[in-house]
């Protein structure tokens, strides 16, 4: 997976605007290399070009590449004439580059534009006909890069959408060999599959296998799922060649701390572990979270796989890379993003539960159909009557498929990816308030969708035959629409350690329709007041 994009291209074409614009959605470095000579000269350009010559300042330009190709992910605007000499083809082919043609034209108005101090060196006299004369000497250089953009008529947002659109579609893709798959994450720091399919777990090792995991293998579980599923886990790892050992945790959300993060680095150290080894996480959220939060930060990161037990996991916590674990404060406020090597989803292991942890499961599912996927909702409006006909491949593929594209496009949640808290800043409330005892959390969002739902009644957001939507399939998947016995005062002094508070304020997801959500700020007091009167009862 390429960690660097190369921005080439002729003065004026946006290179460092558009990079730095790149690195920002990203959440990587940006470094123009320009720039970078100048600060290690000491000098600016143009004074670099006057005093020693163009063949000095090209091969402090050649350093300045090489140190930002050792900068670990970055988005590189390079200097005009980088594809120009073989060093720099040779570092431009170990990322992915990026043509931003503009003619040269565009380019000289774009120049003149800019006030600078000193003119560029490459560019006295008449700036249009001297970019003519060097992107005849540069085109066929330039036209090796992986891809290329004609910038003229493009805006910045524009542009800088264009790339990334580029970038995603070099990545890996189909996962190739692997049967299964029913989605792929893409995101700026790993590219992994999801398979959901039936017998799964049996292929485990093979499967960790097929995405280049090595060393040996380390099984996270608890104490209710191990006993079920553990050994066949072990067996399919060592059948493929890996070293492999378990672990059990006591199981709960009670559990998810930091004192039990403490033991699994206690027994992987104890055993060892190095930085080539992996862990697969087997079992529900708690393990999936927890376990995640604890191979993301040993040694600084190990590999993981998550193998989720629970239909909740199944489609939310596994996906994604959010990882962590509780606090006395609020649910979730200690962790990290860390990406999966592999998620296996295997449908038969939800044989083994409860009908109210399959429903609470359904939460997350429907929350995908209400803020993204209306004809999901439809679909689970024609089946809600029957819980065996909702937890088949064919759904948890689907929703599964919703919440990576979600995860791809924003892989730290700075946009759209907040529309999977729909529910949730009650529902987490609801969680801390009752100590993370008497309701699944299935169900606390679930009753966090009707508060959610309720504001969005409350501002005229949502209509009220679209709320009594929402609500019946609430109801018809056997979920709960209120909480009872818990403290109006605990629930919203949780809401208010929530992460999703900014400056002072929450962020609400709201529904605009079903199958349309929205980030909404400075909501009305009376509205939330309103909600939870209706919720907690």
């Amino acid at each position: 997976m390429p960690e660097y994009i190369f921005l080439v291209g002729l003065s004026g074409s946006g290179k460092s605007t558009i990079g730095r614009l790149l690195a920002d959605r990203l959440g990587w470095s940006f470094i123009d290399t320009d720039s970078l000579v100048a600060t290690r000269a000491g000098k600016s350009i143009p004074a670099i070009f006057s005093e020693k010559g163009e063949a000095a300042f090209r091969e402090l330009e050649a350093e300045a590449l090489t140190l930002a190709s050792n900068s670990g992910p970055a988005v590189v605007a390079t200097g005009g004439g980088t594809p120009t000499h073989p060093e720099g083809r040779q570092i431009l082919a170990a990322g992915f580059t990026v043509w931003l043609k503009v003619s040269p034209a565009v380019a000289a108005d774009r120049l003149a534009s800019q006030e600078e101090d000193q003119p560029r060196p490459l560019l006295a006299g008449d700036p249009q006909e001297r970019l003519e004369s060097l992107l005849k000497l540069r085109q066929e250089d330039y036209a090796r890069a992986d891809a290329t953009i004609t910038v003229d008529a493009l805006g910045i947002e524009e542009t800088c959408e264009a790339v990334l659109d580029l970038w995603k579609e070099a990545l890996p893709s189909n996962f190739a060999g692997i049967p299964g798959v029913a989605a792929t994450v893409h995101t700026p720091s790993a590219s992994y599959p999801i398979v959901v399919r039936d017998g799964a777990l049996t292929d485990l090792g093979s499967l960790c296998s097929a995405v280049d995991l090595s060393g040996r293998s380390f099984v996270l579980t608890d104490d209710q799922t191990g006993p079920l599923f553990a050994t066949t886990a072990l067996n399919s790892l060592r059948s493929s060649g890996f070293q492999a050992t378990s672990m059990a945790i006591p199981s709960g959300e009670e559990h998810k701390s930091l004192r039990t993060v403490s033991t699994v680095y206690d027994w992987l150290l104890k055993e060892r572990a190095e930085r080539n080894d992996f862990l697969v996480c087997l079992g529900g959220g708690v393990v999936g979270d927890l376990g995640g939060f604890a191979a993301a930060t040993l040694l600084r990161g190990i590999p993981f796989v998550h193998v989720p037990t629970t239909l909740l996991s199944m489609v939310d916590a596994s996906i994604g890379g959010k990882t962590g674990v509780d606090h006395t404060l609020g649910k979730n406020l200690i962790g990290a993003f860390a990406q999966p090597r592999l998620v296996l989803t295997d449908p038969a292991l939800l044989g083994t539960l409860p009908s109210r942890h399959l429903r609470a499961g359904l939460a997350e599912l429907i929350k995908h159909g209400f803020i993204l996927d209306e004809e999901l909702v439809q679909l689970l409006e024609s089946r809600a009557s029957d819980l065996t006909a909702l937890v088949t491949e064919e759904f948890i593929s689907r929703s599964t498929a919703i919440k990576a594209e979600v995860v791809s496009n924003d892989e730290r949640e700075t946009g759209t990816r907040a529309l999977l808290n729909y529910g949730h800043t009650v529902g987490h409330g609801i969680e801390t308030a009752a100590a993370f005892k008497g309701y699944l959390h299935g169900e606390a969002i679930a009753i966090g969708m009707h508060a959610a739902g309720r504001i969005s009644y409350e501002m005229g957001l949502l209509d009220d035959t679209n709320l009594e939507r929402q609500q019946h399939l609430i109801r018809a998947c056997g979920l709960p629409e209120v909480a009872e016995g818990i403290d109006r005062q605990a629930v919203e002094n949780a809401m208010r350690s929530d992460k999703k508070i900014r400056s002072g304020s929450i962020s609400w997801v709201l529904l605009e329709r079903i199958g349309h959500a929205a980030v909404h700020r400075n909501v009305p007091e009376q509205a939330v007041a309103a909600a939870l009167e209706a919720v907690l009862v």
